[in-house]
């Protein structure tokens, strides 16, 4: 290529600035024979150095300010004021803004005010003015800011109209105004017509996609034009990265790496962090570590991508460890950084560590930063520190709609349902909008809490201010009303989605599966499917777990054969599900051969299917199964132990049950509150009560679930006392007991003979704790009355219950009359039972026994018939 750029060269010889001369006049008179064959840049240049035009073959370039210029090139440019530029196989006009109108028009675009500056141009061609390219580039580039598609399509219309719509530049920047305003269709039309394509306007239509979340054709899109020869540069490649990232293709990456290499690319700085950022998103962070060590330079958004891509692992310390390296080579972080880091904390709990980094937040000035704060904020809240979260909240001096978000879902998060309403007044108080997002953490909070009066004022609220037609709050009502219990109301609320995606028919389904209506379930997945939505992951777990929950084997069966259809079998977590499914069915052999089956397990998969066999009483099939597990590299978590526990409780294994204590400990689940319970529940059961009562003492919090578990404990050993003492300490602890803490302490009192500590307490659970007795209750104080032998008051009491009594009741009256020779008492408690459970053989050798004691033959014979 011959540069005829004259401008910065210093000590040419005479002959050579007399050839250039010449050429340059050559190249004019070319110029103004065919305009056609140049590119006029002259509107888009962004340097004085670019020319003017460029040949489109030898890539020439002329300046009309040059001064190896002929004399006569500003005389002749003066009378193609109304010339021509052939373009794309037709005439075109080209107009220079000699009156400046495109320039006005480019004002009032920049200043906003984009219809005054549409008005304008309306107005030149209304009145046969010709319209500068410029003015037309400053409206589509107005629209494009402001995403104002219908001013778009206008300017458009007026391009066709003065016939500059195959002009390729102003092709191009329609294809971008288009993809800014989000219509990814209109921007393909405009790229299809064109009648010639160059990188920009390749580039323009793969951004559209890219940009719009339709990554897979955008990476169509650049394949096709590398087959139509045309080179990528380095921003294309920038941009078909970011594609692939988005879509976590890893494959098209490694590909388009190749061809950066080829091309040369791959030293530049930026393409080295869109390769950091592709490997990262795409999970492979030895790819992403190998390119950031090869790279010459690095800048804090290369150092940024590769802790991102470590957070987005879960590798929390590797991340950290990455940002420490990162400050003793003196590259600063900034903002960036530290919302990642944050968010990996947040990710894992890890609040140490988000300690750490906000001292160091702290130390560098970036805590007035408003979207730090709100990464702190959400960090501490998601860790469970609510009260780090609000005075982070209390102390930001600057707070937005995120911000609040973020307050608002830590609230939700911990259950304060009272509180993330409290805030969410005090928001509007602030006259700060909520967001959709706002709505979606305020119903989430209002399903976690089961507030449904709340959740109904929200629904209004949302239908005011118009957000009920998007897809992602409808998603959230539906799942909201379900989980308050009104499925009406949900399936209200989907039936008038205008636009439903798989998530909508998930949360339907799961409302139905959650109230125990698993055929009204399995209806809605069936029309789901003649409505042409596939069935995800999710769908099949929830539908499986529904299955489960009321041991529904034969459709469970069913699902599976579907799964089996879908291709979903070789899906982890839905054979978890399938393992649980089957387990909770009672059908173990059916549970194994799918756990045996698995491609992968992880250790959801070795839980459901040692759960299974601890739950059918074979403790030794759970424990040789753990021991494979062990075997497999697969470490337990705290429900596997948990689990375990159970296992050896129901087998009463005392040794295994203290090695597995020894290995909870080695692997710090000592202080986890489930852990503690279930140990409890084994020692006790297993019949070291002095073992149940030191871990219960050396529990870091005692919560009601091992209170209970601590009394019940004492129950099962018939240790009245020890759980009535137990009782009364939880109580002076400022511990409320429940109805289940009653449960156990009667059933102890009932073994131990503590007539009169039981009718005491009896008395005291509801007026002094206001817990409402239930079957349970009056079993235990039936129970205790027979074996005290006060058959007539424990007759009486089952007479005054205030709900329906249960055959068990009457039936512990009946044996007690037996026990005792009380024929009447017998005789009305046999009553009961029949009526209760008229094929039931034990209430008849019960009466019989009694009668045959009191030598009551006739009515023996009579029973006996």
């Amino acid at each position: 290529m011959i540069q005829c750029q004259e401008h910065g060269r210093s000590g040419s010889s005479t002959p050579e600035i007399s050839g250039r001369v010449v050429r340059m006049e050559q190249l004019w008179q070319e110029f103004f024979s065919d305009p056609s064959q140049w590119w006029d840049n002259r509107f888009i240049k962004t340097s004085p150095k670019y020319p003017d035009f460029k040949h489109k073959s030898t890539h020439e370039g002329l300046w009309i300010e040059g001064r190896l210029n002929p004399i006569w090139v500003k005389a002749k440019m003066a009378t193609m004021t109304l010339g021509h530029i052939h373009s794309g196989g037709e005439l075109r006009s080209w107009v220079l803004d000699s009156c400046g109108n495109g320039g006005k028009v480019s004002k009032l675009c920049q200043e906003g005010r984009l219809k005054e500056a549409l008005h304008m141009v309306e107005l030149m061609v209304e009145q046969d003015t010709l319209v500068p390219i410029i003015a037309y580039v400053g409206l589509l580039k107005g629209c494009a800011r402001r995403k104002a598609l219908a001013e778009g399509k206008q300017v458009h219309a007026l391009l066709v109209q003065s016939g500059y719509d195959s002009v390729t530049f102003l092709g191009n920047t329609l294809v971008d105004m288009y993809a800014k305003c989000g219509s990814v269709l209109d921007a393909r039309n405009v790229f299809n017509t064109m009648p010639e394509h160059n990188v920009i306007s390749w580039t323009a239509i793969i951004s559209a996609y890219a940009d719009n979340g339709q990554g897979e054709e955008a990476i169509n899109l650049f394949q096709q034009m590398r087959l139509a020869g045309i080179a990528a540069d380095k921003i294309l490649f920038v941009i078909v990265l970011k594609a692939c990232a988005r879509i976590s293709d890893l494959e098209k990456g490694k590909q388009l790496h190749s061809q950066i290499v080829k091309s040369g690319f791959e030293a530049d700085m930026i393409v080295g962090n869109s390769l950091v950022n592709m490997y990262a998103k795409c999970g492979s962070i030895e790819h992403a570590r190998q390119v950031f060590s090869n790279m010459c330079e690095t800048d804090v958004l290369s150092w940024n991508a590769l802790i991102a891509g470590y957070a987005q692992e879960g590798l929390c310390k590797d991340a950290l460890a990455l940002y420490e390296r990162m400050k003793q080579e003196d590259m600063q972080p900034n903002s960036v950084t530290y919302v990642i880091l944050l968010k990996a904390c947040a990710s894992i709990a890890a609040l140490e560590q988000g300690k750490h980094i906000h001292s160091h937040i702290v130390n560098s000035g970036f805590e007035l930063d408003v979207i730090v704060s709100s990464a702190l904020v959400h960090m501490y809240a998601k860790c469970g520190c609510i009260e780090h979260a609000r005075q982070v909240f209390n102390n930001m001096h600057e707070r937005d709609v995120v911000s609040w978000n973020a307050m608002i879902a830590g609230y939700a998060q911990q259950g304060l349902g009272k509180e993330v309403f409290e805030l969410y007044e005090q928001m509007k108080l602030e006259d700060v909008q909520p967001t959709h997002v706002t709505y979606v953490v305020l119903l989430k909070a209002c399903a976690s809490i089961a507030s449904l009066e709340d959740g109904k004022r929200l629904h209004s609220q949302i239908v005011e201010i118009g957000f009920e037609s998007d897809v992602i709050i409808g998603n959230t009502l539906v799942d909201m009303y379900a989980k308050c219990g009104s499925i009406e109301h949900a399936r209200h609320v989907f039936s008038n989605m205008h636009e439903r995606d798989i998530v909508s028919w998930n949360a339907l389904i799961a409302g139905y599966a959650q109230q125990g209506l698993v055929k009204e379930a399995l209806a809605l997945y069936e029309q789901m499917k003649q409505e042409d939505v596939q069935p995800d992951d999710v769908t099949y777990v929830v539908l499986l777990n529904a299955c489960a929950g009321i041991a529904a084997l034969e459709q469970g069966q069913q699902l599976h054969s579907r799964v089996i259809s879908s291709g979903f079998d070789s899906d982890i977590i839905v054979g978890s599900a399938l393992v649980d499914m089957y387990t909770k069915c009672g059908s173990i052999e059916h549970a194994r051969r799918v756990f045996n089956n698995m491609y992968e397990r992880d250790i959801v998969s070795w839980t459901a299917m040692i759960a299974g066999y601890a739950e059918e009483g074979l403790g030794k099939e759970a424990l040789e199964l753990y021991e494979q597990m062990k075997q497999e590299d697969v470490l337990p978590n705290n429900v596997t132990y948990v689990v375990l526990l159970k296992a050896c409780a129901r087998i009463t294994c005392l040794e295994q049950g203290q090695q597995l204590h020894f290995q909870i400990i080695e692997s710090g689940f000592q202080s986890d509150e489930m852990v503690g319970g279930a140990l409890i529940d084994m020692y006790a059961k297993c019949g070291s009560i002095e073992d149940a009562r030191h871990v219960f003492n050396n529990l870091p919090e005692q919560d009601l679930v091992s209170w209970n578990t601590m009394i019940a404990g004492y129950a099962q050993q018939g240790l009245g006392e020890e759980a009535v003492r137990l009782l009364e300490q939880m109580q002076r602890e400022g511990r409320k007991p429940n109805g289940v803490t009653y449960v156990s302490v009667l059933s102890a009192c009932s073994h131990s003979g503590l007539v009169d500590e039981g009718r005491r307490l009896f008395d005291f659970m509801f007026k002094n704790h206001g817990v409402t007795p239930t079957v349970d209750h009056y079993a235990c104080m039936v129970d205790l009355l027979c074996r005290a032998g006060c058959l007539a008051e424990a007759e009486d009491l089952i007479n005054k219950m205030p709900i329906q009594p249960d055959a068990v009741l009457w039936r512990t009256l009946l044996g007690a009359a037996r026990n005792h020779g009380h024929v009447e008492i017998g005789r009305r408690a046999f009553d009961c039972v029949v009526k209760l459970e008229p094929e039931n053989p034990s209430a008849y050798v019960l009466l019989s026994d009694i009668y045959a004691a009191a030598g009551r033959r006739d009515e023996l014979a009579n029973i006996r018939k």
